[in-house]
């Protein structure tokens, strides 16, 4: 039995602290098995993993996601055994024009997004950062830009898809206890009141 607000507060940080290890876990995990499906064309991913960097930027903001996204990155790209090859640039390009534009529409759109919307900005952002490095270092030809509406139609498909499960997982981890002090926003622990 907890006896004291500090050891209460200790316990709810504790709580939260695994969950984000458990975050960044599952991330890398969603990384890794994505990056071993078949897929049709290159580039063709769903994302899942950025269902758990919206559900971290809801819960935890921005600091955070970007956190699990890198590490997500790095992490399953040990995994993969291509560290620093031409797929770990690709993931690390769109990561981080996904982490940019979601924590633009964060700071611009504070009230007036939601993570649907956020994760559609991240799947464009993640596209558009795939292209200018595959253009830039891998296929260093400026037509591979025809491929953007192409892309950025999948990405809209995906980004809803991904917020719309994004936004179920974080409704449902807010009945969970270590984060019953929370309500839905985009800063670390938005308190309910």
């Amino acid at each position: 039995m907890i006896s004291s607000a500090a050891e209460q507060q200790n316990l709810e940080q504790t709580r939260q602290r695994v969950f984000m290890a458990l975050f960044i876990a599952l991330a890398v995990g969603l990384h890794t098995f994505e990056a071993l499906l078949p897929n049709p064309l290159p580039w063709f991913r769903i994302g899942l993993a950025n269902i758990l960097a919206l559900t971290v930027l809801a819960l935890y903001g921005l600091r955070a996601m970007w956190v699990l996204t890198l590490s997500r990155i790095f992490i399953g790209s040990l995994l993969l055994g291509n560290l620093l090859g031409p797929g770990f640039l690709l993931s690390l390009a769109g990561g981080l024009g996904a982490c940019l534009l979601m924590s633009g529409g964060v700071v611009l759109l504070r009230k007036g997004i939601g993570l649907i919307g956020l994760s559609v900005l991240g799947a464009a952002g993640h596209v558009c950062g795939q292209l200018l490095v595959a253009g830039l270092v891998i296929i260093q030809h400026q037509s591979i830009w025809l491929l953007l509406p192409v892309l950025l139609l999948f990405a809209l498909v995906s980004g809803v898809l991904n917020g719309f499960a994004a936004d179920l997982l974080v409704d449902y981890l807010l009945q969970h206890p270590a984060f019953s002090a929370c309500r839905k926003g985009f800063g670390p622990h938005q308190l309910k009141g």
